[in-house]
């Protein structure tokens, strides 16, 4: 019996060591994970480290901070007086409304609207309609005017047209500093080149007419808590500017702007709307981003006489809604589509064209 009881007894001590030395182990194990992630963290980040942190910051990703244009830093600029210039400039673009809107400190030449509100960033966000093809490309031939066009032309396009007023003087201090910090952040880019990421991101037709009653759904649902249930935007508590635009209206865009192409809003929309939203990460599919560009753009707002735009109507784009057309296609159509029997219309005619000035070569040969 007390054989049996030293033999049980010895038994249980093996069993007590065996799972003496299973915690020690698991401690030990513990130990050597803890000290290692105390060491890997205690490390200076690497370059690496260091950029991919920096993208983590911006909300932006190591593909997007490698592949599309990024401003040049207008801090960089060699004298205090340029950096005051760019300084005024990017403060135009973000705020114009204080400057030149109703209540403008220097002029009430505007809408009440920013350069901001169609330019996002400040000009700046990757196919949010930026400014980093501007320096590289202007002065360039424009088929809406038929003529050659600076960058003051320009820049006076979107005030009389978006902005729905009246025209810089293009030796102002408003205007210089305009022109200088779009000039200066795009300065990265070679002449004659387009920046990665530039403008509007392109978004395919639909294979019908857009529709404004569904896009009024989508408006219901995604825009008007921001834009307000009568578009109206909605103004800052000290009436300066809007914290979010008016998108139809006495106070917004008229309908020589460029987004009242419904492609231009569609796209904008797409990849920019609702607020936040980035190129590469969309909320809304194509067809709402059409429907909507259809309800908004079929909203009243101011009309702009332009009698002069588009000297040679062959060169309209497909979304102009206003005649006459080098077609036979409706204004109806022209602005709400279907666009590609329109744009398989123009390929058409175009190699009929070529087709035509060859024949004619050869004969004369």
């Amino acid at each position: 019996m007390q054989n049996m009881k030293q033999t049980e007894l010895q038994s249980t001590e093996q069993k007590l060591i065996a799972i003496i030395n299973q915690l020690m182990l698991i401690v030990v194990v513990l130990l050597v994970s803890i000290i290692s992630i105390v060491i890997l963290f205690s490390q200076p980040p690497t370059e690496k480290n260091k950029q991919n942190a920096s993208l983590s910051d911006t909300g932006s990703t190591l593909e997007s901070k490698e592949k599309f244009w990024r401003p040049v830093d207008i801090t960089l600029a060699t004298s205090e007086e340029k950096k005051a210039q760019l300084a005024y400039g990017k403060e135009l673009i973000a705020h114009t409304s204080k400057y030149l809107g109703p209540q403008g400190t220097v002029m009430p030449i505007s809408n009440g609207m920013n350069c901001q509100n169609c330019h996002l960033e400040a000009g700046t966000k990757i196919f949010g309609n930026n400014y980093g093809s501007v320096a590289s490309i202007y002065p360039k031939f424009r088929a809406r005017s038929g003529t050659v066009e600076n960058i003051f032309k320009r820049v006076n396009d979107c005030i009389e047209r978006s902005l729905n007023g009246k025209a810089l003087d293009t030796g102002s201090k408003e205007m210089l500093a305009i022109a200088q910090y779009i000039t200066y952040i795009g300065g990265n880019v070679e002449k004659g080149q387009k920046a990665k990421g530039s403008g509007l991101k392109d978004l395919t037709y639909l294979s019908r007419a857009a529709d404004a009653q569904k896009g009024k759904t989508v408006y219901v649902a995604k825009c008007q808590s921001c834009h307000q249930p009568d578009g109206g935007g909605l103004l800052m508590a000290d009436k300066s500017e809007y914290s979010y635009p008016p998108l139809w209206g006495n106070h917004s865009y008229n309908d020589g702007a460029g987004l009242y192409r419904l492609s231009n809003f569609a796209k904008y929309v797409k990849y920019n709307m609702p607020q936040g939203v980035v190129h590469d990460s969309p909320q809304l599919t194509d067809e709402e981003a059409w429907d909507v560009a259809a309800f908004v753009n079929s909203q009243p707002r101011p009309h702009l006489e332009v009698p002069k735009d588009w000297p040679d109507i062959a060169k309209k784009p497909v979304d102009h809604p206003f005649g006459p057309f080098a077609d036979s296609f409706s204004a109806l159509q022209h602005k709400y589509g279907p666009f590609q029997p329109i744009v398989d219309a123009q390929k058409k005619k175009e190699a009929a064209k070529k087709s035509s000035n060859a024949a004619a070569t050869v004969k004369s040969k």
